[in-house]
């Protein structure tokens, strides 16, 4: 009988809903009830396309005997991360804080008004490798519970003060200028792997906002060093077991630091942000590789993520089917189900697929081995070279991708998230214009649609999330907010169509009257949004990038972005405020502030700006406007419009040269004269690039 998840709005919390465990949402009840029966709570975290939520479901969450305890003794509360990110931030402090380490399926056992006093992540079934089984742990915390209730409190209060202290708003001070900038890229270079590209170890995580950061110091800048490790770095995962060579798209991460196994989890926030990173790339090189894995990740996010609704859906799973569930796939040997069991090969499947000799000389051209470079065999597949015979590489690549999708598929988490689904509209939007593709466009326009029509509470504020057309009541986060502006603002520059900049200009007028503490510190939730269990934990913003851009860097970002456009000081200020804490991170630890340094590049540049005035279907318009959307200076924005357009403020009092469309090269609205020409549009950009770039900040 499906519990109380059943009509979640939640793809994981619905993965849940036949378990016999008598699951609550996170809600005030839930709580209220803890406090009645004055139970401890298990507070269980995760999110749908999590291996080890799978397995940790199937081996206790399933089990009746787990499940009778935990409605005798405590009350389990099930969270999806993608839906409470508050909560989740708040409770892995907690699990970090208590064992050193973090990761989902987050466990933790807290007090009824919510203070955690013990945390883990996954508990096996039955003690293993020195871990307690979940049963223990159970009974562990209720003996305390009910024995030694002092000291549990007391625990809980301690930890609860500790992690208050600590996440207290970031100190400010000045954003990153030039010097702290060329330190960070020094860093970077003490980290970054020689023999594979990338950063640190295994496991490799694709550094996205970091590479972005480097492109863009490297187009103000010159420098080699910078373009060097963004290009390696960039090419060694297009050609790596991480990418799915056959329907594109980035896996979540490779387990080993050669980039050849990944955590075959999809997630749509990696594959936004690689997309857009490779595309500027590509903008800053003309590397044919780049354009080839843009478009191909443009292709994967419509074709296997895009929701009937016209947003992006979360993730594909990691999983192929249940954990230990064993199904024969096409081919000549038996792979097992589970994680990667949709993506991997063994030369014998490639022979059937394709025969003998197309069999053979795909296996040498994708590193597909008798031995495998998985488990049992199998193989992941790299491109780790060009083929020699493109046209025959493309005929086989398209069978064996049609092979594959006869195979189980990965589950979809179809959760739409307001935060994620805004790094896609920026990277399609962008992608669509520069590689002139308009259907991607059009998605991206979609999805804008779905976001601010969908996603909304009564008074017509921002809500995080949705499925099936249906609104979650999760309110949403800064990040949210920053992120659906930054993709609104990148919709407007490739249309010039001003809905989408009077949309974005609305979020951040949210952000500036809900999201400031009194000393004008941005906080990752609202405090009339806050959850007021998690006050103790801690409600400032954390600085860091995690597998999306840091809610103060994504704001900083949107609000210089739309200070550029608009000449609003406010929002430039509270941009350069918001980029304070990324001054000590460019030197201690630049890995994980990539997209506030990106945005201090902007900043250092001017951003330039353009403005782009002229008939819109006229074609000596749109050469300028492309060319605009062409220019590598870190963040530069773009505004279009016909001749007499007020709005937005950097399309004022200008007109038509010689009855011609022309264009305005600008910084703080300070402009040169205006050109009619493309390459000299391109030339102007350039020298204006160069000298905002040596002017003070």
């Amino acid at each position: 009988m499906p519990n109380r998840l059943a009509s979640a709005t939640s793809s994981y919390l619905r993965q849940h809903a036949e378990n016999p465990v008598d699951w609550w949402p996170w809600c005030d009840e839930a709580w209220d009830t803890a406090q009645r029966l004055d139970r401890p709570v298990l507070v269980s975290i995760g999110y749908a396309a999590c291996h080890w939520c799978h397995v940790m479901a199937h081996e206790s969450f399933e089990d009746a005997e787990i499940a009778a305890y935990l409605a005798e003794h405590l009350v389990a509360i099930k969270v999806d991360r993608e839906e409470h990110p508050d909560v989740d931030a708040a409770y892995m402090s907690a699990t970090q804080a208590m064992t050193g380490r973090g990761g989902w399926p987050m466990t933790v056992f807290a007090t009824p008004t919510g203070e955690p006093f013990y945390a883990g992540t996954y508990l096996p079934p039955r003690p293993a490798h020195g871990m307690a089984s979940f049963r223990q742990v159970l009974e562990a915390v209720v003996a305390a519970w009910a024995d030694r209730r002092g000291e549990v409190l007391g625990s809980a209060e301690r930890i609860s003060d500790r992690l208050a202290a600590a996440r207290r708003p970031a100190a400010g001070g000045p954003p990153p200028d030039e010097a702290a900038l060329e330190a960070a890229v020094h860093r970077l270079a003490t980290e970054f792997d020689p023999d594979n590209a990338g950063f640190g170890g295994a496991p490799k995580f694709p550094p996205s906002m970091v590479l972005e950061f480097l492109l863009r110091h490297a187009a103000r800048t010159g420098s080699v060093e910078a373009a060097s490790m963004a290009a390696a770095t960039l090419d060694r995962m297009a050609r790596s077991g991480m990418y799915d060579q056959l329907e594109g798209g980035f896996a979540r991460y490779a387990v080993d630091a050669a980039w050849v196994v990944p955590h075959f989890e999809k997630m749509l926030n990696d594959n936004a942000l690689l997309l857009r990173v490779y595309l500027h790339w590509w903008r800053a090189s003309g590397e044919p590789l780049a354009a080839r894995v843009a478009g191909e990740t443009a292709e994967f996010l419509l074709a296997r993520l895009r929701t009937d609704e016209g947003g992006f859906a979360a993730a594909l799973d990691a999983d192929t089917a249940l954990p230990g569930a064993d199904t024969a796939l096409p081919g000549a040997d038996t792979v097992h189900a589970g994680e990667g069991a949709t993506y991997v090969w063994t030369p014998g499947q490639l022979a059937e697929v394709l025969g003998p000799a197309d069999g053979a000389w795909a296996a040498g051209l994708l590193t597909v081995t008798e031995t495998g470079t998985f488990e049992r065999g199998a193989s992941t597949l790299q491109l780790r070279a060009d083929p020699d015979e493109p046209a025959r590489w493309a005929g086989l690549r398209a069978r064996l991708r049609d092979a594959r999708m006869s195979r189980p598929q990965p589950g979809r988490d179809d959760t739409v998230v307001a935060e994620w689904n805004g790094l896609a509209i920026a990277a399609l939007a962008e992608a669509g214009a520069l590689l002139e593709l308009p259907a991607l466009i059009e998605a991206a326009a979609s999805a804008a649609r779905l976001l601010l029509c969908v996603h909304r509470d009564g008074t017509g504020r921002l809500l995080r999330t949705s499925y099936a057309g249906t609104a979650g009541s999760s309110p949403a986060t800064l990040a949210d907010h920053a992120n659906l502006a930054e993709g609104l603002i990148a919709l407007y520059a490739v249309t010039g169509e001003p809905v989408w900049l009077t949309s974005a200009g609305g979020l951040l007028d949210e952000v500036l009257a809900r999201f400031l503490d009194p000393d004008g510190a941005l906080l990752d939730t609202a405090p009339d949004a806050a959850d007021p269990r998690l006050a103790r934990l801690g409600a400032a913003a954390d600085p860091t990038d995690s597998a999306s851009p840091a809610g103060v860097s994504a704001a900083a970002g949107a609000l210089l972005s739309y200070a550029a456009l608009t000449g609003s000081a406010r929002h430039r200020e509270t941009a350069e405020l918001a980029l304070g804490p990324a001054g000590a991170l460019a030197r201690q630890a630049p890995r994980f502030a990539g997209w506030a340094l990106a945005v201090a590049e902007a900043r250092a540049a001017g951003p330039v700006e353009v403005a782009v005035i002229g008939p819109p279907e006229d074609p000596a318009t749109r050469a300028l406007h492309r060319v605009a959307l062409l220019g590598t200076s870190p963040g530069a924005v773009v505004a279009l419009g016909p001749p007499g357009s007020t709005e937005p403020a950097l399309l004022r009092e200008r007109g038509l040269v010689h009855g011609r469309p022309a264009a305005y090269v600008c910084t703080g609205f300070l402009c040169q004269a205006p050109v009619s020409e493309p390459a000299d549009l391109a030339s102007a950009v350039s020298a204006v690039s160069a000298v905002s770039a040596r002017l003070p900040r």
